[in-house]
This record gives C-alpha cells, sequence and structure tokens, in this order.
C-alpha cells in the first residue's frame, strides 16, 4: 500500500491488489437484510468495521467523513453511500447504531449480524477480525482503522487511515465518483475517461 499517484489528485492510499466490493448480507438498524454489493450498485461507497463505543478513531473518522459530505454538491452527495459494520454486536444494538450514527448524518447505513457473518465480512476484503477483550472491569476492542472507497466499479481504488481529514475526503470524492464502468483494468478505451 502506498500513497496515490496522480499529481496529488487523491489524498487516499493505493492498496495493491485493488479491493473488490464484497458481496455479504447483513442486518441494517431497521431489522432489514441488507445486500452490501446489491444496495449500494454504482454509487461511491465507504465501508467501514468499527464501534459506537470507539473513543477515538471511529468519532473522528466518521466526523470528518460527515464534514466532507457537507461540502458535495447534491449530485455528488445522491451517489454516495456510508456502511458502518458494527464488530461490537452485542452492545451495538440497532437502536444504539442508529442514534450514533444520526449524531453524523441520517442517511448512513448501520449494519449488524452474528459475529461469526461480521467476521465473514472483514475477511472478504483482507480485514482482520476485530478482538473482543472482556474482563471484570475494562472492555476493549481492536480492530481495523480502514475505511474502503468502493467506486462505481466496485474497486476501492484508494483507502483511509487513521490521519486522512475532512478536506482530503472532500477532494477526494468527486475524483473516485469518475472511477464509474472504467477502471485501469479496462481496455485503452475505457482507461481515456479513468481519473489520472
Amino acid at each position: 500500500m502506498h500513497a496515490s499517484a496522480g499529481g496529488g489528485r487523491l489524498h487516499g492510499l493505493v492498496p495493491q491488489p485493488l479491493p473488490r466490493k464484497p458481496d455479504f448480507v447483513l442486518t441494517d438498524t431497521s431489522g432489514h437484510l441488507f445486500s452490501f454489493t446489491k444496495r449500494t450498485g454504482n454509487k461511491l461507497t465507504y465501508l467501514y468495521f468499527g464501534y459506537t463505543h470507539c473513543p477515538h478513531v471511529c468519532l473522528s473518522t466518521f466526523f470528518d467523513l460527515a464534514a466532507a459530505l457537507r461540502t458535495q454538491t447534491r449530485s455528488v452527495r445522491r451517489r454516495v453511500e456510508v456502511v458502518f459494520v458494527t464488530v461490537d454486536p452485542g452492545r451495538d444494538t440497532p437502536r444504539v447504531m442508529r442514534a450514533w450514527l444520526d449524531h453524523f448524518n441520517h442517511t448512513f447505513v448501520g449494519l449488524t449480524g452474528s459475529l461469526r457473518s461480521i467476521r465473514a465480512a472483514q475477511q472478504s476484503v483482507g480485514v482482520p477480525p476485530a478482538s473482543i477483550q472482556k474482563r471484570k472491569k475494562a472492555y476493549s476492542v481492536a480492530h481495523s482503522s480502514l475505511l474502503f472507497a468502493f467506486s462505481p466499479d466496485n474497486l476501492s481504488h484508494v483507502v483511509y487511515v487513521q490521519g486522512f481529514k475532512t478536506p482530503d475526503y472532500a477532494d477526494d470524492m468527486p475524483v473516485l465518483l469518475r472511477y464509474g464502468k472504467c477502471s485501469r483494468l479496462a481496455g485503452n478505451r475505457a482507461r481515456k475517461s479513468c481519473p489520472a
């Protein structure tokens, strides 16, 4: 993984190889099944695995991501989906998740499921399963801070880690949306319409 090229047009990190959008089904905060691939088709989709009691990284990531989304035009906003998958389903009930996400943006999607199904979703994008440690006076969760950004071509051309801020996400959103049906894996004709 390395910093993106293209004259600084993207601020995220470029994973090698580019992760494909995973195909998993979990349950949203309304109790309905949510097929990740089907429900996010043709959108720029941010995927994050975290938990609502996270004291730092999850809060700052979603604060900055929500702020970046508010800077975009309506045409961009309607093509962006943000999906939060809890890694702490025991405490993150649908009601708790919905209240937490609504602090940032009421359109953000929260997903839950069994620990087994959540771990399978993490592994489908190469993220190590979160580790939950329960002690008498302590409850800790160790999890990846990766934020995936799947473009409409179903590839994550960049990922973000702790340290990226609102301007980084805001600058990248319109560029990432340009990766529609084109990708660097496509033919020469398709590549011409891809961001540099």
